[in-house]
This record gives C-alpha cells, sequence and structure tokens, in this order.
C-alpha cells in the first residue's frame, strides 16, 4: 500500500472539494483507515504532498485535520525525534496551516503546535525547521497558546448540512442563479470564499498543466464561493506567480472573462476589483487578451444599476488608461464606442477623447483611421432623427469632447475630412465645435 499512498491519498484529498455531502463522508473514513494502517512517516507525507498546498480550502482543512489527529496520537516524542525526513516536512507545513486563510485550517496548524510545545526540543526544532519568513509569526501564535491556550474551533465555515441545502437550491433551478445565490449565502459563506493561499509556482510542465486545470476549474465551477476562491487564487498567483500567469496568460484570462459579467453580483463584483488591482502587476501583458476582457467588463457593468459594480468596472477602465499602452485600447475602445448604449457609450466616448489627447502625436495615422469612423458616426446618430443611444445630453456632451479632442490636434484638418460627409454631420461638427456657420 505505501508505494501506492501517495497517488490514493492525492485522489481522495481532491474529493475533500466535493459538495456532495456522501462523498465528503466517506472520503473522510477513507483517509481516518489509511492514517491508521499505514507508517505515521508514509501517512505524513503523502498528505502534504497531496493537499498542503491545493487551491481549494476544504482540501487543505482536511489535509490538517488528518494530519493533526497523527502528530496527537505518535505523541511529541515521537514528532521531535523522528527521522528528519519527518521534521524537515511536517514543521514547514504545520507552519503553512498556522497561517492559512482559513480559520478552521489555522486552528489545526495551531492544535500541532500546541500538542508539541512543552517538549525541551520545541523551539530549537521551530528555529531549525520553519522557513524563516514564517518563523516570527510562528513564535508569535505559540507565545499566545502558552498564554492563553488553544481556544474552541472555530465556525468560519458553512456546515455540511448548510452547503448540502446552498447546493440544492443551485441544482433546483440555475436560470434564476443571481437571486437564488443572494438568498441562500450568509457573510460566513462569503467570508469562506475569499479563503486562498499561496501556493508554490509549478516546478515542471506537468505540474504548470495541472495547475492552470486546477484554477480553470475553480473559475468555472458550479458553487460561486468557488469561483471566488478561484479569482482570489488568480490574484495570488498574480502577485507570487506572475511569470506562470504571463505564460499562460490566454487559458487563464479565457476562465476568467466570464467572472467580469458573472451571474452572481457578488461574484462580478469581487472579479472586477481583482482585475482592478491585477492591472498595474501585468500592464501590457495583457495585450494578448485586452480585445476579449474590455468587452466583459463594459458591456453590462458601465450600464449596470448596483452602484458598486459600476464603481468598479470605472476604475478598472481608469486603471487600463493608465497601465497599458493606449494604443493596445484604441480599437476596444472604437468599437465600444459605436455600439454600445446608454451610460456605457458616454463613458467610453468621453475616454476615446482622453487616448486622442495622448496618442495622437505619436500615432496620427492609427487615430484618425479609427476615432473618425466614430466621431462621423456619433454625429450622424446624433443629428438625424434623435439623439444617439445613450443619455440624451449626456452623450452629446461627449460627443462634443471627443470633436473638440480631435479639432485640438487636426486643427482644420478635421473639417477637411468631415467636408467629405453628409451635411447634416458637418452641421453637427461645426455646432459643437462652436464654429461660425
Amino acid at each position: 500500500m505505501d508505494q501506492e499512498l501517495d497517488n490514493t491519498v492525492k485522489v481522495l484529498l481532491h474529493k475533500a472539494g466535493e459538495s456532495n455531502t456522501f462523498i465528503r463522508e466517506e472520503v473522510d473514513k477513507a483517509l481516518k483507515a489509511m492514517v491508521n494502517n499505514v507508517t505515521p512517516a508514509r501517512a505524513l507525507c503523502s498528505l502534504i504532498n497531496g493537499g498542503q498546498s491545493h487551491l481549494h480550502a476544504a482540501v487543505r482543512r482536511c489535509t490538517a485535520q488528518h494530519m493533526s489527529d497523527i502528530v496527537e496520537r505518535m505523541g511529541p516524542e515521537w514528532m521531535l525525534a523522528g527521522t528528519k525526513v519527518v521534521t524537515d516536512r511536517i514543521f514547514p507545513a504545520i507552519a503553512r496551516f498556522t497561517l492559512d486563510s482559513s480559520q478552521q485550517t489555522r486552528y489545526y496548524g495551531r492544535k500541532m503546535l500546541f500538542s508539541m510545545m512543552n517538549h525541551p526540543d520545541f523551539d530549537k526544532t521551530l528555529e531549525k525547521y520553519v522557513p524563516a519568513k514564517d518563523l516570527p509569526y510562528i513564535k508569535e501564535f505559540v507565545s499566545n497558546l502558552r498564554q492563553k491556550g488553544l481556544g474552541e474551533m472555530p465556525l468560519d465555515t458553512p456546515s455540511a448540512k448548510g452547503r448540502r441545502s446552498h447546493t440544492s437550491i443551485v441544482g433546483h433551478s440555475r436560470s434564476s442563479s443571481t437571486s437564488r445565490d443572494a438568498l441562500s449565502i450568509t457573510d460566513r459563506e462569503t467570508t469562506e470564499a475569499r479563503e486562498v493561499t499561496r501556493k508554490a509556482a509549478p516546478r515542471n510542465s506537468i505540474e504548470s498543466e495541472e495547475y492552470v486545470k486546477d484554477i480553470i476549474g475553480l473559475l468555472n465551477a458550479k458553487d460561486f464561493r468557488d469561483r471566488i476562491n478561484g479569482i482570489n487564487q488568480l490574484l495570488s498567483d498574480t502577485e507570487n506567480n506572475q511569470d506562470f500567469v504571463v505564460a499562460n496568460i490566454v487559458k487563464i484570462f479565457d476562465a476568467f472573462k466570464p467572472r467580469l459579467h458573472d451571474s452572481n453580483s457578488k461574484v462580478n463584483q469581487v472579479a472586477l476589483e481583482t482585475m482592478y488591482k491585477m492591472i498595474p502587476l501585468l500592464k501590457d501583458n495583457l495585450s494578448p487578451v485586452i480585445n476579449m476582457l474590455v468587452p466583459a467588463m463594459v458591456d453590462n457593468n458601465l450600464n449596470s444599476k448596483n452602484p458598486g459594480i459600476y464603481a468598479a468596472a470605472t476604475n478598472v477602465i481608469q486603471a487600463l488608461c493608465q497601465h497599458l499602452d493606449n494604443y493596445l485600447l484604441l480599437q476596444p475602445f472604437c468599437t465600444k464606442a459605436q455600439f454600445l448604449h446608454g451610460k456605457a457609450k458616454q463613458d467610453i466616448t468621453e475616454k476615446l477623447a482622453d487616448l486622442v489627447a495622448e496618442l495622437y502625436p505619436r500615432k496620427p495615422q492609427a487615430v484618425e483611421q479609427k476615432v473618425l469612423a466614430v466621431l462621423w458616426h456619433l454625429l450622424g446618430t446624433a443629428s438625424s432623427g434623435g439623439p444617439a443611444p445613450g443619455a440624451g445630453g449626456s452623450i452629446r456632451a461627449a460627443t462634443a469632447k471627443l470633436s473638440r479632442a480631435l479639432f485640438a490636434q487636426m486643427g482644420p484638418g478635421l473639417l477637411a475630412r468631415a467636408a467629405g460627409q453628409p451635411p447634416h454631420v458637418r452641421r453637427s461638427l461645426e455646432e459643437v465645435l462652436e464654429l461660425p456657420a
């Protein structure tokens, strides 16, 4: 059994993230049987290999729980006087669990420290095996444990019953997922969805492929909490494993894109806020995916009646203009300014005017080719039977801003180009520029 243990434990632990209560209970039974029937050292190493760095908070929690059972059963003497293989693996893992974002995972990490901290060799072992960057925090946890004790198990996650209830609601009617999700979750469940841990960078192509598969699976999960976990994991990876994200940017952002207009408003807003944080980190590395991201970010969000979503979307657009080469935004913004409606059309038109001022000095031909077509569309629609699709006077003000931005760069050349347009377009241009007839 020992030879196949790693693969078996890995599969079992991954199933611990299932929403089905029966599956989770059977996984727990199987892992308990494993812990009781193989050598403790092998059981610990297999648990660490299979679940310590998993993306899913439930898998890390399950791993920490079963490791804690082994540590408690074997006692501090065996743990601290055991083979180097055990101490070399177990203490970094305990440190990681103690610093995990999940309260329950942190509890099991503290529980393992608590069970060993009175041994005379404990402090020396911590110094030797806990990574230097984590050691000050672990020492602080140990100091608190010695002063206050372990305390009770925190209840930061939904019970199995509550999770089963949520799953049945979602399964009953996915067509109304927005309202159902909003009604069936609690603040505590939202907190669980925000749990995320730093994951070591993949060491080879096989690990990289599995890593991409895991995060895409979370981003596309049925449970909205798992989708939020996937979004938070992507942010963590962008902060800590940026080369990996850039190398797989098309695959990852193809899965992330639907979250930018997710039917669940919580997921929608978290995705936009996360995008805002990732833009300054990725900058022009977003160029392969910018054409698919802009529509996802603006189409519905800039017309949203949800003030949080609208504010997050406007922040994202501002960040794009600030941190990316604006030439990358020229075509998608031109397209959206022509085909959007309402407040979104106004906002993008105003941003396009800002792009003109920055881009024209270095890309005059590109600006004239792409932006003039938008301007003729806006002027023509506004003067032929009613206002352009938008907010009436607001879109007219945005059109005037774009006209003035182009005139500031092109001067009389703009009027010369307008000479080839229908009379009503020329007349509208003269009016917004306040030129004498």
